[in-house]
């Protein structure tokens, strides 16, 4: 451990997250890919989630939000397949496809954008550093998982996660969120969600592979036309040092829910003890002197 003595892991570019969590030899980091750009809001991932996991049902009352029903991600819902209704033609790419002889001319400004959001497993993730129980820790493959039964519902992850991802269930308090599957990787397989996406929307694979296979998606798109196509949540010295579930947006994040430019939460903690013990010593110092000056004023009676 003699590596981190002096380094704020909080901040900056953190390459081995699984070898600073303490592991001697651990695999590939592996994270997951989103493609919004070929879902298809089947949310076939939001079921294979839910019947692999054991989640509770929830999302059955009709919300008038499109399609969406379950509204966002929560303690029983791991991943969430947005319907985004837009006012605005899809980039400037060419379909190949006449459609002039359709109703209103074959001229259309709307189009939907369809997501599935999933939790970032962050590179520096501030559920991490303020878990008092740690039912909260860092895999061999980089991911971040909630051991439920260590959990004690204490709740303090969940103001701190930057993304909103960490919810507590009403019925016992305690916190839950993708763990990416843990049980399914350790036996060689890939996670649910992945394997269930019939258009590889969401791509499951070693992250730095996944970070160059989005970089020439996102070529292959500006080469279409569609210029909105962007990468959120992959570049490793951003706020959260890099997520380990990234996407290609075709608009910006804040159309999606997620926030422009995430930071963790805890990221001035080293530097705030540093000030809190200064402020802490100066403190003590003026006591001692009006203690020291009570004294000599007092000898003199």
């Amino acid at each position: 451990m003699g590596s981190l003595i002096g380094r704020n892991l909080l901040a900056g570019a953190e390459p081995d997250v699984a070898a600073d969590a303490g592991y001697a030899d651990p695999p590939d980091r592996m994270g997951f890919f989103t493609d919004t750009s070929v879902c298809i809001g089947c949310k076939a991932c939001e079921v294979a989630c839910k019947e692999w996991n054991a989640i509770p049902e929830d999302g059955l009352e009709f919300t008038g939000m499109s399609y969406d029903n379950t509204q966002g991600l929560g303690a029983d819902t791991w991943r969430h397949v947005a319907f985004i209704e837009q006012d605005k033609p899809m980039g400037n790419a060419e379909s190949g496809i006449d459609d002039s002889d359709a109703p209103g001319g074959g001229a259309t400004d709307m189009r939907w954008l369809m997501a599935s959001d999933v939790c970032k497993h962050c590179t520096h993730a501030a559920c991490l550093d303020v878990c008092p129980t740690g039912s909260l820790f860092r895999t061999e493959f980089g991911t971040v998982v909630v051991q439920e039964d260590i959990c004690n519902g204490c709740g303090y992850c969940v103001p701190a996660c930057p993304y909103g991802v960490i919810d507590q269930r009403k019925d016992d308090g305690r916190v839950w969120k993708c763990t990416l599957c843990y049980d399914r990787l350790g036996a060689g397989q890939e996670p649910a969600c992945a394997k269930a996406c019939p258009t590889d929307s969401i791509q499951y694979g070693p992250l730095d592979e996944l970070r160059e296979r989005a970089a020439m998606r996102v070529g292959q798109l500006h080469d279409l036309g569609v210029e909105d196509a962007r990468l959120y949540g992959h570049d490793p010295d951003d706020g959260v040092g890099g997520d380990g579930a990234f996407f290609l947006l075709l608009d910006e994040p804040e159309v999606y829910g997620l926030p422009p430019d995430p930071v963790v939460s805890t990221r001035e903690l080293p530097s705030m003890w540093k000030h809190a013990g200064v402020a802490a010593a100066a403190l003590l110092g003026g006591l001692a002197a009006v203690f020291a000056a009570h004294g000599r004023i007092g000898g003199t009676r």
